[in-house]
């Protein structure tokens, strides 16, 4: 074989090689969008926003606050649950949960209220009293971006989840999470043509 040839057919065999051990093992991601011709890619489209995904908030120790988020679908067309728990130490705390009412995303950031069904927290001497939360509309916010999600709620400022909300309001994503990710879908409907 002229000394020429050789690296070609190197390089041919090379190549052969690695596209059937991608094809055993299953590409993914990029390269599976660069064999494909990018129609994984394509095929990956979303048809209504949602916003997913359960963390533990960062705080003292014996702080212990978890937000589990469930939504989908557009505005007040949307539907799914929630679950917030705080408890310090033993002695205090509880949890609500409840059902999504209203749901709107912009790029990495979701807002979405719900209505509680259920509460129930222990009052302890000392420490802030919880009542009955049933019925109220409360608000969630979500930034996210990573590996470094942020959340804010509504009640941020009041210091208890008394007063209810509008529905799609919360307050700006100011806590950080000790670990767990939330994942936002970004979806918007399409705007009608100007005339």
């Amino acid at each position: 074989m002229p000394a020429m040839r050789r690296p070609f057919v190197m390089a041919a065999t090379a190549l052969a090689a690695c596209t059937a051990t991608a094809l055993t093992l299953g590409l993914t991601g990029p390269a599976a969008a660069a064999v494909d011709g990018g129609s994984r890619a394509a095929r990956h489209t979303v048809e209504e926003p949602s916003l997913t995904g359960s963390v533990k908030l960062k705080r003292q120790p014996g702080d212990n606050v978890h937000f589990t988020l469930d939504a989908h679908g557009f505005a007040d067309q949307a539907r799914g649950t929630f679950r917030v728990s705080h408890y310090v130490g033993k002695d205090w705390g509880g949890y609500m949960k409840g059902r999504i009412d209203c749901l709107v995303t912009g790029g990495p950031v979701a807002v979405a209220t719900g209505i509680v069904t259920e509460s129930h927290f222990k009052n302890t001497p000392g420490m802030p009293k919880v009542g009955d939360l049933k019925g109220k509309r409360f608000g969630f916010t979500v930034l996210d971006s990573g590996k470094k999600d942020r959340l804010g709620y509504s009640w941020a400022m009041d210091g208890l989840p008394k007063k209810s909300v509008g529905k799609c309001l919360g307050s700006a994503p100011f806590e950080t999470m000790e670990k767990g990710d939330f994942n936002v879908e970004h979806w918007m409907p399409p705007r009608p043509a100007e005339k």
